[in-house]
């Protein structure tokens, strides 16, 4: 027979699906921070890329560089949640050996609120660009 979930966490050690359970988020981690880093860059060159097909005039000085600063912070933001995610995924190794693994939500809260933030700048910026 199976052990209760709540006994599970005590398992000195943990179960080989814990660790690989660990593993499969750290990659997911690692996927979305790479996902953002990727569409920082795309919005740090959009308003370059408007500027191109438009003409210069079309899109003001100001614009362009909200579009950078903007697609800089994804990319960073892209950046800690990797570094997040490596500090998280070894910090739950240890505690899935030790058998006292306790779940953490301080990680996820942080990256939430960070790309809430920089989506209300792109939405910002959207609003003042059409």
């Amino acid at each position: 027979m199976t052990e209760p979930v709540e006994d599970r966490a005590k398992i000195v050690g943990g179960t080989a699906s814990d660790h690989l359970a660990n593993e499969r988020t750290y990659l997911a981690w690692l996927r979305t921070g790479i996902a953002t880093i990727g569409l920082g860059f795309v919005v740090a060159k959009f308003g370059l890329a408007i500027r191109t097909l438009t003409g210069v005039s079309a899109i003001p000085e100001t614009s362009y560089h909200l579009s950078s600063i903007i697609g800089l912070a994804l990319s960073v933001a892209g950046g800690l949640m990797i570094l997040l995610a490596f500090r998280r995924f070894k910090r739950n190794q240890v505690r899935i050996k030790s058998g006292i693994y306790v779940p953490s939500s301080t990680a996820e809260l942080t990256v939430t609120v960070t790309i809430f933030m920089i989506t209300l700048l792109l939405v910002a910026y959207l609003f003042l660009t059409f």
